[in-house]
């Protein structure tokens, strides 16, 4: 029984390239799941049951708690040995419990509803959890090292490309049964449903490549105790440095975004479509941008492009403040635009190089238990982080803080002039917590290193390179030029004093 989800002694090449390729087409079935049973989907069938905002923020915290369920299957893994089955199964009646929620508002009394949708939604993320600690065991021992970034960066960018065109699509599913369907028995609650109907097939297509993945055999290793197993990560110090940054950097993070939708629906007014549209968009750029910083990383390191994803996705949290002054202006829309372009490039670099930074720390064998403990520690700091940002909103609500620019004359009265430079209130002081809080980020990275580490005035030469490339072939006005890459001349200056000698310009002559 399960003959075909046993492990190989051995794999040859075209073994490694097969799982390789289905692995991809795993991870673009799996994300068209998540994205259709997350965000908007999730939040808007929540709310057409009758969810509170108090609701809503456990649902926020639900997720990143279940990852403390990595730990215990790292227990599992050591003892049964056979993470392709563990991973299976377990992501199997994850992804069912999808054809179970949509028939919640349909089976049960109003009173019930709530408790069994957030019951079932944790069974989801805790199975889906542990079938996450068996698989990040099974693609460390599979993956050629040397093809880590590369082959993460075109997993990641077909999987965001196709998430990002299903949730677009569902979006406007959605509004077309709220228009012309929402008379059929359940309201709207059917369209949703139907989104997660189709969410649960997707997963259930993604199985079916995992299945057709090859898992090698485990690598010999002592029968370790279930906590001697989770001390190791701990005792490895540049590891637990990883995990300080990982840490602060999922609290700063989930203080912030689990608020931006709110954001958008409740102090911006806008729509449900044009909330999507704005997320799409920034997948868009995100795919745009995970071949860039994957040969990035390759060349350098995952730690290089962190140190400049990282800030810059804080300071699109300093951006948010401004798209009201105070209330909506002309520059909202530009502003939002600017918002979902940053960290779209921020993300790629981001969620491809801490994932792979992880990875690349693990010993050889042991990096079921490696990654589980960086889970836990990330899921306790995403899970705490939007508690205690939901009370903090909810005091600062009655808070506000402006100011202004006032010229007068000083010789007669009257005739003052008076613009708003800033006006904080509500949500804009996460925002401003959660970019404080990014800088403690960055000094925890400072701390952590990687093998085959490089000069930073060399990433920083190529880097501006890259930026300096890209903008002349997206722009031929070279003010526009100039004023893009005026904040890069600081460190072609800092690059000198360390002596690199930055790029010339194009069409420049080089001169001895």
């Amino acid at each position: 029984m399960f003959r075909f989800l046993m492990p190989k002694e051995s794999l040859d090449e075209s073994e490694v390239e097969g799982g390789l390729r289905s692995l991809v087409y795993d991870a673009m079935f799996a994300q068209a799941q998540m994205v259709l049973t997350t965000g908007a989907f999730l939040i808007g069938f929540a709310l057409a049951m009758g969810a509170s905002k108090s609701v809503i923020g456990i649902l926020a915290g639900l997720g990143p708690l279940a990852l403390v369920m990595q730990v215990p299957a790292v227990y599992l893994v050591q003892k049964v040995r056979r993470r392709k089955l563990i991973l299976v199964l377990s992501t199997t009646v994850s992804r069912l419990m999808w054809f179970v929620i949509p028939a919640i508002p349909f089976l049960l009394a109003p009173h019930l509803r709530l408790p069994v949708f957030l019951g079932a939604l944790f069974v989801h993320y805790s199975l889906g959890n542990v079938g996450g600690c068996a698989f990040n065991a099974w693609i460390r021992d599979l993956i050629p090292e040397h093809r880590l970034s590369g082959f993460f960066a075109r997993r990641m960018a077909l999987a965001t490309a196709t998430g990002a065109g299903l949730s677009l699509l569902a979006g406007f599913g959605v509004d077309y049964w709220k228009l012309n369907l929402s008379h059929l028995p359940g309201g709207i609650l059917g369209g949703y449903g139907a989104v997660f109907i189709l969410a649960a097939c997707c997963g259930m297509l993604s199985v079916y490549y995992l299945i057709r993945t090859p898992e090698p055999v485990m690598p010999p290793g002592e029968d370790e105790g279930f906590f001697h197993a989770i001390r190791q990560p701990l005792r490895d110090r540049n590891f637990r440095k990883l995990l300080a940054f990982l840490g602060s950097w999922n609290f700063a993070l989930n203080f912030a975004t689990p608020f931006f939708a709110v954001y958008l629906l409740e102090r911006l007014d806008l729509s449900m479509s044009w909330v999507i549209g704005l997320g799409v968009f920034s997948q868009l750029v995100n795919v745009a941008f995970f071949r860039f910083w994957g040969s990035m990383a390759d060349r350098f390191n995952n730690r290089a492009v962190l140190m400049v994803t990282v800030p810059l996705f804080m300071f699109s949290f300093l951006i948010w403040p401004f798209t009201t002054m105070p209330e909506v202006y002309v520059l909202t829309i530009p502003l939002l635009v600017g918002i979902h372009v940053l960290s779209g490039i921020a993300t790629a670099g981001v969620n491809l190089c801490a994932g792979n930074l992880a990875l690349k720390l693990a010993p050889y064998g042991k990096g079921g238990a490696y990654l589980a403990v960086n889970a836990l520690v990330s899921g306790l700091a995403a899970t705490v982080s939007p508690v205690m940002a939901g009370f903090s909103a909810d005091w600062f609500e009655t808070k506000q803080m402006t100011l202004t620019l006032r010229l007068a004359s000083t010789v007669s009265e009257g005739g003052a002039f008076e613009m708003p430079a800033m006006d904080i209130r509500g949500l804009d002081f996460l925002f401003l917590i959660a970019f404080a809080l990014g800088l403690y980020c960055m000094h925890r990275l400072t701390s952590v290193r990687e093998k085959g580490e490089v000069k930073e005035a060399e990433v920083r030469r190529a880097l501006i390179d890259e930026m300096g490339r890209a903008v002349r072939q997206v722009s031929t006005v070279a003010g526009v030029r100039q004023i893009f890459m005026a904040p890069f001349s600081l460190f072609r200056g800092k690059a000198k004093a360390n002596g690199v000698q930055p790029p010339a310009p194009e069409g420049s002559a080089e001169t001895s």
